[in-house]
């Protein structure tokens, strides 16, 4: 009676405190991004940026000039062609307005046709000529700033301000008089440069458009097999201080058909500062209740319950394995086989403190004979277990382990009479540890995902205890980066 009221209270007080962790729109994910994680993103943009770049084609170029002894020509320059761009340095700073991200001593190449043709009163038939040239282009400027607003529980990405600025151009005639007109295509280098300016920062704002567009694709909810979905909406805006950018995430875990997305994503939060070493490019932090919202999901969808028919010591699941320990239940059914039904009784209990994780599960365990093919439950006995955890990254996953700490128990009920409990907390404590904690560390194993994007990985984590919270202070890579690190290691 005892146990069904502790049962009965426990169930009342976590759902109201799930309940009331929904309704106040609190993110329990939160991601800190660094000055160095700021930079592998810069690098990673400025990459993709320039990926894109090439080729990019400019607008033909037409103009008029007067070249001395030939007189006034008709220039036209075609097929302008951007077919590689270098980046020398850059920089990305984050600010009260944005993230603003310039590359400086930027150089690009370029490719062209170049055409005159020209006719006097004195020559009608007009005189033309032709050719190709290259185009070098130094000390280019890029510069953009980038503002990351909460939209309905997704990243909303704008560029607010955005510029190109070319300081030098040189220009390289080939085929027909070129050099003849050297001196005078080179008067078009301020076209050629407006071009490349103009050209390139419309290739930004298409690029942030796209970028965009991603964000805005990225699912609010993570299904995770057949019952649970983790809740990956943004709940505030990104709060951006001189040396980082900092996220807060709902996090937290729903039945998969239940799926809740909050409806309100203006709540202001104070950046945690939980990972302090500047070596590492990001701190992702998980509260306590995501683990305890997960445990309430497959606790709820009835899954933290089975039967054990095979363990190590396989003589505990016959009753001759028992005659010393509950001599009644040998003697009322002597050399039958046994099963061992071990179901949670409540949602187990998550609490992080410093520098470790306790978990308590309330069990109940029941002991059944098998009597030609009949199962016959003989007795219950309800145990509390104390059990210390640890977490580790596993790929990109936040996984771990349990250990014993300690159990009591208690008899439940009993078909075969009384029991001495001193003597089957023996049994019990090797059930617990050839068995249920095993059983438990496997599903650990798969562990709970942590928000990345597909294509990288963490790397270096290490993890903290915090203030009920975990903190893994990581770098990140490209999986392509980490394999050919892998390749190089292993050559």
């Amino acid at each position: 009676m005892a146990h069904t009221v502790l049962y009965i209270l426990f169930h009342l007080l976590f759902m109201s405190s799930y309940s009331y962790v929904q309704s106040t729109e609190q993110g329990f994910i939160s991601i800190d991004i660094s000055d160095k994680g700021l930079d592998f993103v810069k690098d990673q943009l400025i990459s993709k940026a320039i990926s894109t770049l090439t080729p990019l084609q400019l607008p033909q170029i037409e103009k008029s000039l007067t070249i001395p002894v030939v007189g006034r020509v008709q220039f036209t320059l075609s097929n302008i062609t951007i077919y590689g761009v270098g980046v020398s340095s850059s920089t990305v700073k984050p600010g009260e307005t944005g993230v603003t991200i310039v590359a400086t001593g930027a150089t690009a190449n370029l490719s062209m046709d170049w055409r005159y043709s020209y006719s006097t009163w004195l020559i009608p038939i007009a005189i033309s000529d032709e050719g190709s040239a290259s185009v070098q282009v130094e000390g280019m400027e890029v510069g953009l700033t980038l503002e990351l607003k909460n939209q309905q529980g997704t990243l909303k990405l704008s560029l607010l301000e955005c510029g190109c600025y070319v300081r030098d151009i040189s220009i390289k005639l080939d085929g027909g008089a070129s050099w003849l007109y050297q001196g005078a295509v080179d008067a078009l280098k301020e076209n050629i440069g407006s071009a490349v300016e103009d050209a390139v920062s419309k290739k930004i704002r298409d690029g942030v458009v796209t970028l965009d567009s991603v964000l805005q694709s990225l699912p609010k909810a993570v299904i995770l097999g057949d019952t649970a979905a983790l809740n990956v909406s943004f709940v505030s805006d990104p709060l951006l201080t001189n040396s980082s950018v900092d996220l807060e995430i709902d996090g937290l875990f729903t039945a998969k058909d239940k799926v809740v997305i909050s409806s309100r994503y203006d709540r202001n939060f104070q950046a945690l500062g939980l990972c302090k070493s500047p070596d590492k490019m990001a701190g992702i932090s998980l509260h306590e209740n995501v683990f305890n919202s997960a445990l309430f999901v497959y606790y709820d969808a009835n899954l933290m319950h089975w039967i054990v028919d095979k363990i190590p010591d396989q003589s505990l699941l016959n009753t001759a394995g028992w005659r010393y320990v509950i001599p009644q239940l040998y003697k009322q059914f002597p050399d039958y086989d046994m099963n061992v039904n071990i179901s949670v009784a409540s949602p187990p209990l998550v609490k992080i403190e410093k520098q470790n994780i306790i978990a308590t599960i309330y069990t109940d365990v029941t002991i059944d004979v098998l009597d030609a093919g009949e199962v016959i439950p003989v007795l219950c006995i309800s145990l509390e277990i104390s059990a210390s955890g640890f977490a580790e990254i596993s790929r990109n996953s936040l996984a771990g382990g349990v250990r014993l700490s300690e159990f009591t128990m208690s008899l439940k009920w009993s078909e075969i009479g009384k029991l001495r409990m001193h003597l089957v907390q023996s049994v019990m404590s090797t059930i617990l540890k050839t068995v249920v904690i095993p059983y438990v560390n496997l599903r650990l194993r798969r562990g709970f995902p942590l928000p990345l994007f597909d294509g990288y990985k963490l790397q270096d984590p290490q993890i903290l205890y915090i203030d009920s919270r975990i903190v893994a202070c990581t770098d990140v890579a490209s999986v392509t980066q980490v394999n050919l690190n892998q390749l190089v290691q292993n050559s």
